[in-house]
């Protein structure tokens, strides 16, 4: 036989609800690892006293008692295992595996015996069932009954709520009430926080994250006292699972996490992380309310009564040695800007993720903590909305996903080789080498992979290419205008040998004679939405006084130093909203005695007066309007000099059309001309005003109004 034997999905029974993990025996030590807290129960194998195989629900289930007085029982083994398991205890263990029956006969009347953390209820000797007392949360007593009350557990489908206990009468001593040494004996192993005593140190308002507000903290020597404006919270230490310290990105804070399991509760929320935000900078004196002697010997040197220092190095130390747990912090993993975490966003939350040396945690709207050995694979997706990002996916074996996105592009490298680097699986091996390679970091993966992004985004591209297609044949009335097209559909339609165009016939005939018109083709056009016209803006004059600043900016500019020192570390739009309310609080009462108010009043009135009298010499030198006269004196005249170019055309059109008439003869004035001559030179008139107009259409794309009027 081997130096070990190793089970899987051996189950754990933790207040109602099953956790499977991993059980494993070795010459030292007993070992199960939950797969869903990761919470490592060690058991030394000295400690062993007694060790029973039962038939359970699920199976066979073995119940290791230890000298301590703890009870571990685990679930989900096989029939056939038992052989292997009793052969191994006998060669390495001092203690025997003893097979043990349980009562299924459904009697409600027995005895109650208290061993250690269990009260078992036994018929005739053989326990029925048993109850684990650090499950009880309350204990009531009646007249001869005994009521146990228990913790909820969310993660069970079906819940035990109370369990009720008739105790008859004692017909011995009389001075013993059987019901009260019942209840002593619940309340002795019970989970039931009493607040008894003085608390071991007191931390005043500290800011906490989850749940949010601000809290006093309260050490007592077995649980954890969150005392708020609204609410109070009782944490015991045996449900916190974990302590984390982490560096806020911008160095100046500190994080301090607790992970509780189970969570706490408020109505319908649950807390499973308790996140106190901390400043380097604030520093505290901390007196234990113990003496010398009983610190020592509590803590074992961990802890003094008298400590100084910052204030979450003493609270970390604090809880570090009552709780009796290891505190977590950031390992080599340092980003493209330094620091030891990445900023993204998870569901609708920007928050932090830090790469741990076992696993990543997300602080802080919801928290999340992975382990590594729960982690299925990772995932490198491509960025939703612009490719300067990606998002980071993280599966696990129960078959949950996270999506960490809204990373940053120049963190791809860093956190690549840091999953690398821990051997976890990645789904889209070859995404690093196309990100290096081009530009577009998406465009190239490995085709061999399965990538539903891609596969999606090609879907998308077919139905839109069909839908443009359709939306063509449709549409085909509704074309911009061709020339070509035009030409080559009038020649058909009229059966024409033309082998040029009618614009190029037009151009190249001299004579001015026009063809016959052709007559035009009618389609169909569908109506264009008119384009929003452009809004320009005000030109602004660079040379014009600036104007004067409100009374509330002058106050501003005056008090922004002060309320940097009162408030060191503060934001710039922390100063913003500091100072309005300063400001509204100072011009509450705009009475005559409000000094302070009128006198920023005054000055601004002041500067509005100099602006006024400063704009009122900038106009009269001639800025600002003389500007804009320029520019409609050169508008004016741009319009003119284009109407004497046209008028001038005309005036040539008109002597040429005389000397077609009359050659070289001589001028005639008006009381010459015969009525015949009048008639024809009217005519002639007409006709070189028809032509006149004809040209100015085409040649001019300018208002026809404009034109008719210097007519």
């Amino acid at each position: 036989m081997g130096d070990m034997l190793e089970f899987n999905e051996i189950y754990q029974e933790v207040k109602g609800s099953w956790n499977d993990g991993r059980l494993r025996f070795s010459k030292q030590t007993v070992v199960y690892k939950s797969s869903k807290t990761g919470k490592v129960d060690s058991i030394p194998v000295p400690d062993l006293t007694q060790a029973q195989w039962r038939r359970v629900c699920l199976g066979h289930g073995i119940k290791l008692v230890t000298s301590t007085g703890h009870i571990y029982k685990y679930d989900g083994f096989k029939d056939s295992d038992f052989e292997k398991i009793s052969e191994y205890f006998k060669a390495n263990y001092k203690v025997e595996l003893a097979e043990k029956d349980m009562c299924v006969k459904g009697w409600n009347w027995g005895t109650a015996k208290f061993s250690g953390p269990l009260l078992s209820f036994d018929i005739n000797d053989t326990p029925a069932f048993e109850v684990p007392l650090s499950s009880v949360s309350q204990c009531a007593t009646g007249k001869n009954e005994v009521t146990l009350e228990f913790h909820q557990n969310d993660d069970a489908e079906v819940s035990l709520m109370e369990v009720r206990f008739y105790v008859p009468p004692s017909t011995g001593d009389e001075g013993t009430d059987p019901v009260e040494a019942f209840a002593q004996n619940v309340l002795s192993k019970a989970d039931v926080i009493q607040a008894t005593g003085d608390a071991v140190c007191i931390f005043k308002e500290l800011q906490c994250l989850t749940p949010r507000g601000r809290y006093d903290i309260r050490i007592y020597p077995t649980f954890l006292h969150l005392h708020g404006k609204t609410f109070d919270y009782k944490i015991p230490y045996t449900t916190v699972l974990r302590l984390f310290l982490l560096p806020h990105k911008d160095q100046r804070q500190m994080f301090f996490v607790i992970s509780l399991d189970p969570p706490i509760k408020q109505g319908q929320t649950r807390y499973h992380f308790l996140i106190l935000l901390f400043s380097k900078e604030e520093d505290i004196s901390l007196t234990l309310n113990m003496s010398e002697e009983d610190v020592e010997k509590r803590f074992e040197g961990k802890l003094s009564k008298s400590m100084s220092g910052s204030l979450y190095e003493m609270v970390s130390r604090v809880m570090k040695a009552l709780v009796n747990r290891k505190i977590t912090v950031p390992g080599n993993f340092q980003g493209h800007s330094g620091a030891q975490c990445i900023t993204c966003s998870y569901k609708t939350s920007s928050g932090l993720l830090y790469p741990l040396e076992r696993g990543f945690i997300y602080v802080h709207k919801p928290p999340v903590h992975l382990r590594f050995d729960e982690i299925s694979c990772v995932n490198f997706a491509r960025g939703t909305t612009t490719t300067r990002s990606f998002d980071f996916e993280i599966e696990t074996k129960q078959g949950n996903q996270y999506t960490f996105s809204s990373i940053e592009r120049e963190e791809y490298g860093k956190l690549f080789d840091f999953v690398n680097a821990k051997k976890l699986n990645i789904k889209n091996r070859g995404f690093k080498e196309g990100m290096k390679g081009n530009e577009n970091m998406y465009s190239d993966s490995d085709e061999d992979q399965h990538d539903a992004y891609l596969e999606r985004m090609k879907q998308e591209g077919k139905i839109r290419e069909e839908a443009n297609d359709s939306d063509d044949s449709e549409g085909e009335s509704d074309e911009s205008f061709n020339p070509e097209e035009e030409d080559e559909d009038i020649a058909e339609e009229y059966d024409s040998n033309a082998s040029a165009s009618d614009s190029s016939a037009d151009d190249s005939d001299d004579g001015g004679k026009k063809k016959s018109a052709k007559k035009p083709r009618i389609t169909e056009r569908k109506e264009k939405k008119p384009r929003r016209k452009e809004v320009r803006k005000k030109a602004k004059d660079a040379g014009a006084p600036k104007r004067p600043m409100s009374a509330y900016m002058l106050w501003l500019n005056s008090s922004r130093e002060h309320i940097k020192a009162e408030h060191p570390g503060i934001s710039v739009t922390e100063i913003s909203k500091k100072a309005g309310e300063m400001w509204k609080q100072l011009s509450k009462d705009k009475k005559e005695f409000c000094v302070p108010w009128q006198e920023w009043e005054q000055k601004a009135e002041e500067a509005k007066r100099h602006y006024e009298e400063a704009m009122k010499e900038y106009r009269e030198s001639g800025g600002g309007s003389s500007a804009s006269a320029k520019k409609e004196t050169k508008k004016k005249r741009g319009k003119s000099d284009e109407k004497k170019k046209k008028g001038g055309g005309r005036g040539a059109e008109r002597e040429k059309e005389r000397e077609r008439a009359g050659g070289n003869d001589s001028f005639k004035s008006r009381e010459f001309i015969s009525d015949s001559e009048s008639s024809s030179a009217s005519a002639r008139g007409n006709t070189s005003k028809a032509k006149g107009s004809d040209e100015e259409e085409i040649a001019s794309t300018s208002p026809s109004s404009e034109e008719s009027g210097s007519d």
